[in-house]
């Protein structure tokens, strides 16, 4: 399995005052300075590929919760929202791109192949539109070949490629520039191009729809055609989701559809737990059950409910909310987005909605390099058997719930067999735990930074009563989690790579 790299500057220094005993001059202080600042910037970054192929195609688990790969492996999906990758990078800038997220531990880039902004009539980097006369039964042979380049260099990444056939402004325009040009017979011919090319590619799940609703019976009719043309010539070989539009999910939709192997919500660009990310929940209850996934929360650096001057940019802490939302809430991944990258703006490009800064600036962002931390600490204890539970949280003495409304909801998961537990909080301050939520006499309880992924023992508690926690570091956006495990498990640090 693949380690993860972590610089130490105490031992730089060490090093560097062996090599250089004497008394520094200003230009050797200010070369350590800069040495130790280029090596913190690689901390825990993933070394190797980010997910190992060889594990096998994927598929549901047995309890239908959660994504393995044939050999049982779990997977977890850790996506980020490269929309336009195949439209608006070239080869060397989709290079860069992967290799920084490949080193940040995402395993999955959500891309699409007939993009949103002009993507039938305004030619890719390689100079290529993807249809010849805007007609789906007659693709473009040399478009298609960048798409297939760009897969198999996200393969050779340990990435797999989320691929939309289609922006939904193709089929539903709704918004956006269009134009619409599928109906059910062309969708499903389209459909079936794509599952006969892409059929052996062992790095691609499907991802139908893209951010429109269903409105009519039409809408739903060209999904269900292009979901059976790619199932009829690819015989299953890839995962297949629904993209919706905000505040909507896929279950909506095609919950009982047998092509949809997981559901994917939207949640959405609102900061607050009980605005849009309680519907993941609601999703996980759903019978029958199916693995869901936020596939489109708040993004990094992205106008707070579409309205900057009102409310800001969102940021790093932003982000790191909903990813613990959803996954103690049920969620099988997370998806990332950042609002330069998806678009993969560039000051020469005309922007949407105020991006902050260029997308080869965007790529490095804090709330990018610690999505990698939610998946250390979830793939470090039993993963297959997850459950979210609340009830571990003490309620509130004067509502009488879970803590914290708004941007500041406490969410918990355990494990089924009462082995671990883990609470997310937040904001800093006092709480307290159920401490029969682990089965074991004996409970070691950690506290992990969601910040930088760093773990430290309390202490040891017996498995009876109530407990109180005060985080480390009371504050907003200063978050944290509990995690308290069976000690006679003898489980590692929280976020330590199996």
């Amino acid at each position: 399995m693949p380690e993860i790299f972590i610089v130490n500057p105490d031992e730089i220094k060490m090093k560097f005052k062996q090599y250089f005993p004497m008394k520094q001059s200003l230009l050797s202080t200010l070369f350590l300075l800069a040495f130790i600042l280029v090596l913190q910037g690689q901390e825990n970054q993933w070394n190797g590929p980010s997910v190992d192929l060889k594990h096998g195609k994927l598929k549901v688990s047995d309890n239908k919760r959660f994504i393995i790969h044939e050999d049982g492996t779990p997977f977890f999906y850790l996506g980020d929202t490269g929309w336009e990758l195949f439209h608006r990078l070239d080869k060397k800038d989709t290079e860069k791109y992967f290799e920084n997220r490949r080193a940040k531990g995402f395993t999955v880039i959500q891309a699409v192949a007939l993009a949103e902004f002009d993507g039938l009539n305004t030619p890719n980097a390689e100079g290529n539109k993807p249809l010849i006369n805007n007609n789906p039964l007659t693709p473009n042979e040399k478009y298609f070949e960048h798409v297939d380049w760009v897969i198999k260099a996200a393969a050779e990444k340990g990435l797999y490629i989320g691929l939309l056939p289609t922006w939904g402004d193709k089929w539903n325009k709704k918004w956006g520039i269009g134009p619409q040009i599928f109906n059910p017979e062309n969708a499903k011919a389209y459909g079936k191009f794509l599952g006969q090319r892409y059929k052996t590619y062992p790095n691609i799940i499907w991802i139908l729809g893209g951010d429109r609703p269903i409105e009519l019976e039409i809408h739903r009719q060209i999904i269900v055609a292009m979901a059976e043309g790619l199932r009829e010539e690819d015989g299953g070989a890839h995962l297949i989701s629904f993209h919706p539009t905000g505040g909507m999910g896929s279950s909506q939709f095609f919950h009982n559809e047998t092509w949809l192997d997981f559901n994917m919500r939207q949640n959405g660009h609102s900061l607050s737990y009980t605005e849009r990310y309680y519907t993941t929940s609601e999703d996980y209850q759903l019978e029958p059950a199916k693995p869901v996934i936020d596939a489109e929360p708040v993004y990094e650096d992205h106008p707070i409910n579409f309205n900057p001057d009102a409310n800001g940019h969102s940021t790093a802490a932003d982000v790191r909310r909903p990813l613990y939302w959803d996954l103690f809430s049920g969620a099988f991944g997370h998806t990332y987005g950042h609002h330069s990258v998806w678009q993969f703006w560039i000051p020469s490009r005309d922007p949407i909605n105020r991006p902050l800064m260029p997308w080869y600036e965007a790529i490095d962002q804090p709330g990018a390099g610690q999505m990698m931390y939610g998946r250390l600490l979830l793939e470090s204890r039993p993963f297959l058997s997850r459950i979210p539970d609340n009830s571990i949280i003490v309620p509130d003495r004067i509502t009488s719930a879970v803590p914290g409304n708004g941007s500041y909801r406490y969410v918990a998961t355990r494990d089924q067999d009462r082995s671990y537990a883990m609470v997310y909080v937040p904001v800093g301050r006092k709480f307290s735990v159920r401490m029969d939520a682990i089965k074991g006499n004996e409970v070691v309880a950690w506290w992990f930074n969601p910040r930088n992924g760093e773990s430290n023992v309390i202490g040891k508690y017996t498995n009876t009563g109530t407990q109180t926690f005060n985080t480390p570091t009371p504050g907003e956006n200063l978050d944290w989690i509990l995690v308290l495990d069976d000690a006679s498990k003898k489980y590692p640090a929280p976020g330590t790579k199996k």
